[in-house]
């Protein structure tokens, strides 16, 4: 069996309050959640100081390909019985609230172990459309275009851009166009450059 991972968004809070939202790919291992984010890593910083965590799952994929274009800034509401440093997003779904169980410290990557405290439901999860699926495939191309060859990116957004073209509504489109415009930016010549 392969090591599955899911792509969710995590809310974490740093001690005085500060909301930072993150995509995050999780594993889940038996009543756990498991996250192993690299190093630096604000939700890494935020976890091991308050020890909290809120897992939300979502359709508006905008808060994908935003938060890995440079907009973090997303509607939260604080998560009953969680305490400050529990938020989660206005437009998740559903969200678990996580209480950080066990780290394996790594210089690069540490995994972090999460017990699941709380789980609310608050709207049904209606799935994924095809341009969703593509955007949320964008963002994380996004997040890693100082790794990927040029070529890759060129040859995987083009095919993700069929999706888009057949099934997006006007947030996927949005949502599609900051990753766009995230690429071509990367991929610019730099200024002054020969």
């Amino acid at each position: 069996m392969t090591d599955r991972i899911f792509e969710t968004v995590v809310t974490t809070c740093a001690p005085g309050g500060t909301v930072h939202v993150a995509p995050m790919g999780v594993r889940y291992v038996g009543d756990e959640v498991v996250l192993k984010p690299f190093r630096p890593s604000r939700t890494l910083d935020n976890l091991l100081a308050t020890r909290t965590a809120v897992l939300n799952v979502l359709t508006d994929v905008r808060v994908f390909a935003g938060c890995v274009t440079g907009r973090h800034d997303w509607p939260t509401l604080p998560v009953e019985g969680g305490g400050a440093a529990a938020v989660r997003l206005a437009c998740a779904h559903s969200h678990v609230l996580l209480r950080l169980d066990h780290v394996s410290d790594d210089a690069q990557r540490p995994t972090l172990r999460l017990a699941r405290v709380q789980e609310v439901q608050h709207t049904a999860f209606p799935g994924f459309n095809r341009a969703q699926a593509a955007v949320v495939e964008g963002a994380v191309l996004v997040s890693r275009l100082h790794l990927l060859p040029r070529d890759k990116v060129e040859t995987e957004m083009a095919y993700l851009q069929i999706a888009v073209d057949k099934t997006a509504g006007t947030a996927e489109e949005e949502a599609w166009g900051w990753l766009q415009a995230a690429v071509a930016r990367h991929h610019a010549p730099a200024l002054g450059a020969a």
